[in-house]
């Protein structure tokens, strides 16, 4: 199998290549910006040359706040570049993954999300992560769908890594501890990918790590296992924490469609019991 990823320079794409790579699981052809912009219609016409058998694409404007001044930007990106790849990928019969948020969804207080719930973005980032879904939608139908949650891995762009250098460098934290959601950590979810993929069973999903948090409990537990647990951590609300934008309160997802098949990530504490092993063993730089 010959797989295209797109994005391949971050977290995720990172662990996808990885997962995909695995034991010559699959042929890996890895794409990045600039010499890849899947913003760029001419996009449609590389993929086709290519003739992969499945575009992953791990590709998008992840800077939520930076979307509210970047529109256009933001769209460009994050739903007319998954209609160009779609499109290409109906011409050359390729299967397609389209990475997808939990913040499609407004996040009501107490509520949990599954894949048949209805959208309701708030934000220009989930406005357009939910333009991308229909786009690609539209333009292809052997599509997987997968939403995904508070991604962390290896590298700094992520959760755990920010807390864990802002306790380092200020000896006490303010988080917040009215918004929840799923942490999931990129290698559990590259490796459900795999499985997914290979059911044939086209659809949307939420791949996430088993559980739930605040994001004062994720930094607390990120702490704990860093040996940072003596930081002390003040809880305060988001209305506390002023940012262009404001993040669903509780868009928690669940994962029931893959699960009846099998398909289930270990709980996000085992996962983040892991990442800290694995930070420790990276080279210092």
């Amino acid at each position: 199998m010959h797989v295209l990823i797109t994005g391949g320079r971050g977290q995720l794409g990172q662990a996808i290549a990885n997962a995909f790579g695995e034991r010559g699981r699959a042929d890996l052809t890895i794409w990045n910006r600039p010499e890849y912009d899947i913003s760029d219609p001419a996009i449609g016409d590389r993929v086709c040359a290519l003739q992969p058998d499945l575009v992953i694409n791990a590709a998008a404007w992840t800077n939520v706040d930076g979307a509210e001044e970047n529109v256009d930007a933001t769209y460009a990106v994050n739903a007319l570049g998954p209609r160009y790849l779609a499109e290409a990928c109906h011409h050359c019969n390729a299967d397609m993954v389209q990475i997808s948020s939990n913040e499609v969804f407004a996040g009501e207080p107490r509520q949990f999300y599954r894949e048949y719930d209805q959208p309701n973005p708030r934000s220009t980032y989930a406005c357009s992560k939910l333009a991308g879904e229909l786009a690609a939608r539209e333009m292809l139908s052997h599509l997987y769908v997968v939403r995904i949650a508070w991604l962390f891995g290896i590298g700094n762009n992520n959760f755990p890594s920010k807390i864990i250098s802002a306790a380092q460098k200020h000896g006490k934290l303010r988080v917040v501890n009215d918004e929840f959601g799923n942490p999931t950590y990129a290698p559990d979810l590259a490796d459900a990918l795999v499985k997914l993929v290979q059911s044939k069973r086209y659809g949307t999903y939420h791949l996430v790590n088993d559980g739930m948090a605040s994001r004062y409990q994720w930094a607390k537990d990120v702490l704990a296992n860093v040996g940072l647990s003596e930081i002390e951590v003040t809880p305060i609300l988001g209305s506390e924490w002023e940012r262009p934008t404001t993040p669903p309160s509780h868009a928690v997802l669940v994962n029931q469609s893959a699960a009846t098949m099998g398909i289930r990530l270990r709980s996000w504490q085992d996962a983040l019991s892991e990442y800290a092993t694995q930070i420790f063993k990276e080279p210092a730089v």
